[in-house]
């Protein structure tokens, strides 16, 4: 008489919005370039927001370019306490791009797209992961930046506090701009697979394409400039809005539909390419 045979019952697993999303929190969370390059970004926001309000003078002649630790060139606090975005936004937007190409990088994009075969669920939740990340301690640091920067500009004429019009609006601006920079950086990476390549691109949108406008002839100068993506970001926390910039709610729609469009450039070639 023969043993009976024992048949194991495996318990069916799908491939769900919401593992996904939990596969990616743990796989976001497990990388060292994770905690570091986030570490960085909330250092250079806190510290040299912090360093440009102690050293603040209203004597020091205004420059032309973004107030800095011992310029006069900040017409108010929240533009010193938000002197380091520009830094901190160079070090999200690399590690969104390394959150998507890294994988093409070291191939396990593979090992992901065969858990995932649908493929689409991995480029929006590693976007949802790290964009929620961005967003939820770049505003915690920007409002830690300002709160310490209140300190060193107590008594001066330019000192704000956070009850004031348009100042939580603009730490939140600020917190919310950087979510969409990881985001574009997800995006970027996802789109040209490459890390370097990826870097680069947000580089030189970021920094570099904005002055390349000036070379432009004047009247096409100011129209072209604001809704360049560094600009219509900045637009977003400005506290005062330029005579020649968008506001606040039209340089977010403009920045959001710039991190669309290239969202949607990754999503195509992502469904449509091999791995």
């Amino acid at each position: 008489m023969s043993a009976p045979t024992l048949s194991v019952v495996r318990p069916p697993y799908k491939v769900t919005g919401s593992r996904v999303l939990r596969a990616e929190w743990a796989k976001f969370w497990s990388l060292r370039s994770s905690w570091i390059t986030l570490g960085v970004a909330l250092l250079l926001l806190v510290a040299i927001g912090a360093i440009a309000s102690a050293t603040y003078s209203p004597d020091a002649v205004a420059g032309d370019g973004p107030p800095g630790p011992g310029g006069g060139g900040a017409s108010d606090a929240v533009s010193l306490a938000l002197t380091g975005l520009t830094f901190a936004s160079l070090a999200i937007g690399v590690l969104g791009v390394l959150v998507s190409a890294g994988e093409y990088s070291t191939g396990m994009i593979r090992s992901t797209l065969a858990a995932v075969p649908r493929r689409l669920p991995v480029l929006w939740s590693k976007s949802a992961v790290f964009g929620a990340v961005a967003l939820v301690i770049t505003t915690a640091a920007a409002l830690a930046a300002f709160t310490l920067g209140s300190v060193g500009l107590d008594g001066e004429k330019i000192a704000l506090s956070l009850g004031d019009d348009g100042v939580l609006r603009s730490l939140v601006g600020a917190g919310l701009y950087l979510g969409l920079v990881a985001v574009w950086g997800v995006a970027l990476g996802a789109l040209v697979r490459s890390t370097a390549g990826g870097i680069a691109i947000l580089v030189g949108v970021l920094l570099i394409l904005g002055g390349l406008a000036t070379l432009l002839p004047d009247s096409w100068e100011d129209t072209v400039t604001p809704y360049l993506p560094g600009n219509a970001g900045s637009a977003v926390y400005a506290l005062h809005e330029a005579s020649d910039s968008l506001s606040p709610g039209a340089g977010l729609a403009v920045f959001v539909g710039w991190v669309a469009l290239t969202l949607a450039g990754a999503a195509y070639r992502l469904a449509r390419t091999d791995s």
